[in-house]
């Protein structure tokens, strides 16, 4: 079966979860998450949480644990703390929990940031992954990078991914 005939047989309207990874962001200054919020509605998804979260590997456990468990998104899309300051935790946070890692979005981000910042594109760590039946990304905390993330990678695979996780 082609790619492009597989696709059309994938689920259009998904629930989607929102998290920035921040230290000093409040939720009305989150520019990334607000932007990925208004994109994934553009989409035609559903956002069922908005929420900001310190950059701390504990709290950020605890958050993505609870509404996996509490909410059940299909995708949860983290903005933040990809970097590598001390206080960039969100990957050692968030690895722990996958099921399955999708390691391909990581090579590909890296890939299309290096195209658009050249090597400071190795500063990156998004990482994506697989708990339960959701799928999680990690994205810079740069509303330029989410958007490459979103628009590039994630946003015209999300029926695909999961489709799959569903079978």
């Amino acid at each position: 079966m082609s790619t492009l005939l597989h696709k059309k047989k994938t689920p259009e309207n998904l629930r989607i979860a929102v998290i920035s990874a921040s230290s000093t962001r409040t939720l009305s200054e989150d520019k990334s998450g607000i932007w990925i919020k208004k994109q994934a509605k553009k989409e035609g998804h559903d956002v069922v949480v908005h929420h900001t979260v310190i950059d701390d590997i504990k709290e950020i456990q605890d958050m993505v644990e609870h509404i996996i468990l509490k909410i059940s998104p299909d995708v949860i899309l983290i903005t933040g703390g990809t970097g590598i300051t001390k206080k960039d935790v969100t990957i050692e946070a968030v690895t722990p929990l996958f099921d399955k890692e999708l390691t391909a979005y990581a090579i590909l981000f890296a890939q299309l940031s290096f195209e658009e910042i050249d090597s400071a594109a190795m500063l990156s760590r998004a990482t994506a992954g697989v708990i339960k039946n959701s799928i999680l990304f990690c994205m810079p905390g740069s509303l330029k990078a989410c958007k490459l993330a979103c628009k590039a990678l994630i946003f015209p695979e999300l029926g695909h991914l999961i489709k799959h996780i569903r079978e």
